[in-house]
């Protein structure tokens, strides 16, 4: 599922507002439909995507009560820009075994360091497509700037790093990848090679602590 119907937080929103629109479709429904599709052998596991842990929760407790089967994975953005993954998602994932399929782990390839101080390479997405300013916002671009430079100090690529501290977490089954040329794809694969060391991991968690999330 792709995206849940009800309301619930979305990008760049950390904050919760209840409305009292009631989903056309219900969760169990949803849930049943999908269940008739694995029996019939079209679909082999149910995931979620865009999904809170109160959605997350309630779909596993229909699946108790209902004997249907349980969702395995979570597709949710999660970045060193973007962790509210873990502030409750990530618990869940860990005892209930809903791994997380984490999109979005280069933040448009901003953490790369490519649109720092204004630049805008010819053919890159933000160039491209400029109504995407989701990553655009002053902490935010402090916040690129000092792990690019926490990269470079230590020697590594600073998109190679952003996807190795993503991969490391305990809570993350896969990293979904994208890529505009070859050789941003082969960066991109080769990082599934690095493994940060304590020094790395430290210097990443003092950035968080100064900018936590400054693009949810």
């Amino acid at each position: 599922m792709h995206w849940p119907q009800r309301q619930t937080n979305y990008f760049g929103k950390l904050n919760y507002q209840y409305t009292d629109d009631k989903a056309t479709v219900t969760l169990l429904e949803t849930l049943e439909a999908l269940t008739e599709q694995v029996r019939a052998g079209k679909i082999r596991y149910i995931g979620v995507s865009n999904e809170t842990p109160w959605g997350v929760m309630r779909y596993l407790q229909l699946a108790e009560k209902h004997e249907l089967p349980r969702i395995v994975s979570i597709q949710n953005p999660y970045s060193l820009l973007n962790r509210s993954f873990e502030i409750a998602l990530a618990e869940i994932s860990q005892h209930e075994g809903v791994e997380l399929l984490a999109y979005s782990s280069l933040a448009f390839g901003t953490l790369s360091g490519k649109y720092l101080n204004g630049a805008k390479p010819a053919g890159a997405r933000n160039t491209l497509f400029t109504r995407f300013n989701r990553y655009s916002a002053p902490q935010t671009q402090l916040a690129i700037a000092e792990y690019v430079a926490l990269a470079k100090k230590h020697g590594l690529d600073p998109s190679q790093m952003a996807l190795a501290f993503v991969r490391q977490q305990p809570f993350v089954a896969s990293t979904l990848l994208g890529a505009t040329t070859l050789e941003q794809l082969k960066t991109n694969i080769d990082s599934f090679d690095l493994v940060l060391d304590e020094d790395v991991l430290q210097g990443l968690e003092e950035i968080h602590t100064r900018f936590t999330i400054p693009a949810p």
